[in-house]
């Protein structure tokens, strides 16, 4: 199904695997990691040719992939922060920006990190509790110490998390709103109150355009929808998906929609707006002086700003009210954001920043386990989860794999009518209990050599 995002509308995309061979004690390791490449995203150049930043996209993978080839070092974290300062230096000379450099050095920290969980037949959660990723924390932020980590994170892994149900800008929401040429007969649920009634939906992301006419209309006859379909406590957060350049114009755009009567009970429903301002401009000094003198605005969170490691640090100090989680843009910068936003909550508890779940694109068989492994393990309850929505489950995937998935994770996937697996969720909630005893979320290693005869 398309699913339309800020100034693209995807169709199809590629899947990246990287499988990784270490050497941990002696003894072989294997790891893997994978995402999607979605273009627009990353870089949102409107001039820009899908081919070409596919290719950028390629590239910074197979840098990092050379990058981490025969390497040594004392840890995980070791290896990948090498790789990581070897790859910024590269793209930086390359004028690339940082979250398109460093989707490259996730990957290979993401297949570092599944290797030793499975060298150490440990879970995640319990590697990072015990530290055994070497992660040196005052790398990432000089405010965080070492032991830190065994005092912040939680004491267990949260065992299910709330799937945030992200609302396209041309997503049908009734039924009667999908033309008979775009129906779809795969079994699952299309619309905005089929979605709702048939997963228990209890949490929603909507994405604007930044037209007060267009966005104003769309949220009222979202409200509508939701206000009949989704229980009575449901919420939700706005994307900005970065239509603003200019602070005042979003503040003007807010005031707008907080003067339409009918959006009222509808906006005491926000949980945060998220990266309202375009990247160019959104952590300029200048930023801070209208967020700050902004005493009424609502939570306002950073995403596609939070580039470099210490992003998060600036945005929460130029006013912002925290950042997004997402495996691509870092696995240990994550850690390192939740450690400071955990750490600045206990010394100022009036003021309540947020660390959200924010990757809607993940898909399965590996990106989508490893990002909830993640999440879970950091205590993030609500979780942007709606990849499967615009894709039918496992259904383009090697039949092995299917099969394989079920097996593993029966709580996580469930066979659809068509007997491909889809995302299973109980009252809009996706359960954790075979993703947090998994070593990185994912009990089995998929047969990458079984996609050779997957035709697209």
């Amino acid at each position: 199904m398309p699913f339309k995002y800020g100034i693209a509308t995807m169709t199809a995309f590629p899947l990246c695997f990287v499988e990784i061979d270490c050497e941990i004690d002696g003894r072989s390791a294997p790891g893997i990691a994978s995402d999607l490449l979605p273009p627009k995203w990353f870089k949102k150049d409107p001039q820009q040719e899908p081919a070409s930043e596919l290719h950028e996209l390629r590239s910074v993978i197979h840098h990092a992939c050379a990058l981490s080839l025969n390497r040594e070092a004392l840890s995980i974290y070791a290896c990948w922060k090498q790789v990581y300062d070897e790859q910024a230096a590269w793209g930086n000379a390359q004028g690339l920006p940082p979250l398109l450099i460093h989707f490259g050095s996730s990957l290979i920290e993401r297949a570092l990190i599944d290797a030793l969980c499975r060298h150490l037949h440990i879970p995640f959660h319990e590697a990072l509790k015990n530290n055994r990723f070497g992660i040196r924390f005052e790398d990432l932020n000089p405010d965080l110490k070492l032991e830190t980590t065994t005092t912040c994170i939680p004491q267990s892994p949260l065992d299910k998390v709330i799937a945030r149900h992200t609302i396209g800008l041309s997503d049908p929401l009734t039924h009667a709103d999908i033309p008979d040429e775009e129906r779809l007969s795969d079994g699952l649920p299309q619309s905005l109150e089929e979605c709702t009634n048939t997963y228990g939906l209890k949490h929603f992301k909507v994405k604007i355009c930044g037209d007060i006419k267009t966005d104003s209309e769309r949220l009222a006859n979202i409200s509508k929808v939701l206000d009949t379909n989704a229980p009575s406590d449901f919420a939700f957060s706005l994307d900005g998906n970065e239509q603003f350049v200019d602070p005042t114009a979003f503040k003007a755009f807010w005031e707008e929609l907080n003067s339409h009567s009918n959006l009222k009970s509808l906006l005491k429903r926000l949980l945060f707006v998220e990266q309202p301002l375009h990247r160019d401009v959104a952590l300029n000094e200048d930023i801070g002086d209208v967020l700050h003198a902004w005493t009424d605005r609502p939570s306002i969170i950073i995403d596609e700003s939070d580039g470099d490691l210490d992003s998060a640090r600036k945005a929460i100090q130029l006013g912002y009210d925290g950042t997004s989680h997402k495996n691509c843009k870092g696995v240990f910068k994550s850690i390192s954001n939740f450690l400071m936003i955990q750490k600045l909550n206990q010394d100022s508890p009036s003021r309540l920043l947020i660390q959200s779940g924010e990757d809607l694109c993940n898909q399965g068989p590996v990106s989508i386990m490893q990002d909830l492994c993640v999440a879970a393990s950091l205590g993030i309850q609500s979780v942007e989860r709606n990849g499967h929505h615009y894709c039918a489950g496992l259904s383009a995937h090697p039949v092995s794999v299917q099969h394989e998935m079920l097996k593993h994770h029966p709580d996580v996937y469930a066979p659809t009518k068509k007997g491909w697996p889809s995302l299973a969720m109980d009252q809009g909630s996706v359960s954790m209990r075979s993703i947090n005893a998994s070593p990185f979320g994912i009990q089995c290693m998929p047969t990458l050599s079984d996609y050779e005869n997957v035709q697209s």
